[in-house]
């Protein structure tokens, strides 16, 4: 848990995944559907993808924040994280997730690159939130 909470939004489902989730403010307002995969039409987007498009953006901002330190090398203008979520069982009853993140970071030196990584992972709320719970592969491309 944070010390301190410095910022905080809230957004309520319903229908589940075959419904809507909307933000307070309704600055995200979209509708949610199953996958095909999981016995759905695949219309909407599903909370996998949202999960993904989240933990994307906040690596991406941890490794320029870490990069900030002067420890590491600047983070080129187009570097990119795409973080591929999957879900299945654990067991009969549980399921859990599967995360890779896949970092280019152009023009930097595959040692200075995982020296950036691994230290953007230990600050990423993200990766702090599932840490021990999931496994996150994290491969440099």
């Amino acid at each position: 848990m944070p010390t301190k909470v410095l910022y905080q939004t809230e957004a309520t489902a319903t229908g589940g995944r075959d419904g809507r989730a909307r933000t307070a403010d309704g600055s995200l307002n979209v509708w949610l559907g199953l996958p095909k995969e999981l016995g759905g039409n695949g219309f909407g987007n599903n909370p996998e993808e949202l999960f993904a498009a989240g933990y994307a953006a906040c690596f991406l901002s941890a490794m320029k924040n870490v990069a900030r330190s002067g420890e590491h090398p600047r983070i080129p203008e187009h570097a990119t994280v795409t973080a591929k979520v999957g879900v299945g069982p654990k067991d009969e009853r549980r399921f859990g997730l599967a995360i890779t993140l896949s970092i280019q970071l152009p023009g930097i030196e595959r040692h200075a690159a995982e020296a950036l990584v691994a230290d953007a992972h230990e600050v990423c709320p993200y990766s702090n939130a599932v840490r021990g719970n999931v496994d996150v592969a994290l491969e440099i491309i």
